[in-house]
């Protein structure tokens, strides 16, 4: 496993080499207050064998890592998205390149999951797919992309006090508005990671 802000590429990071062939590889990003080790024992479960590359939020909230501002709960600063979306997808141009790494799936979670969406509308050339855990719409897109048929699973909390029915709700017909193959399921779950999402998205991933 490598770690550290290698290669030049800009972000404090940590990549696993694939085990498996034929395994896609996956793009992981954390929650806010996590780090660039937070979801690899997830990946490692997710998708035994798949190379992993996992990056650190650059933004500094309180001593939280995240990946982009917001203004407060729920109210992200636009500006700062769009800037810090665009410097993740050039991240991940030039660590394919250094890796030898196929356009990744991404697996966000929280604040993750919201940048995740973000490459989907902004930079979709740089992802193969996404899974979006307890994901909201952090805006209303001024215009769709062409994400036809790129494969997408949603996985929401029925009782999250932070992603509202609405906002959840709009963000799976939004993707699926950009002609997104979207499959959304709302689980029996807060905003915490559980071992049914764990489940579904394994289930999920052996299909694409």
């Amino acid at each position: 496993m490598n770690s550290a802000n290698t290669h030049g590429l800009g972000f404090v990071h940590r990549f696993v080499p694939a085990e498996a062939d034929g395994r896609t590889p996956l793009l992981l990003l954390h929650g806010t207050g996590g780090d660039e080790s937070d979801l690899i024992p997830f990946g490692l479960q997710l998708s035994p064998g798949a190379a992993l590359l996992s990056p650190r939020g650059k933004v500094n909230e309180g001593g939280a890592a995240r990946f982009f501002r917001r203004r407060a709960e729920g109210v992200f600063d636009t500006e700062d998205l769009a800037f810090r979306t665009n410097e993740l997808a050039d991240f991940m141009v030039q660590a394919q390149k250094v890796y030898g790494l196929a356009e990744p799936i991404a697996i966000g979670f929280s604040n993750g999951a919201n940048i995740a969406w973000s490459l989907l509308y902004n930079r979709p050339e740089t992802i193969a797919g996404a899974i979006l855990i307890r994901a909201m719409l952090p805006f209303e897109p001024p215009s769709l992309p062409d994400i036809k048929n790129v494969p997408i699973l949603i996985l929401s909390g029925a009782s999250d006090p932070i992603v509202s029915v609405e906002t959840r709700d709009r963000l799976a017909q939004s993707l699926k508005s950009a002609g997104a193959d979207v499959r959304y399921e709302v689980l029996p779950a807060g905003h915490q990671l559980t071992r049914q999402d764990l489940a579904l998205a394994s289930e999920w991933l052996r299909g694409h």
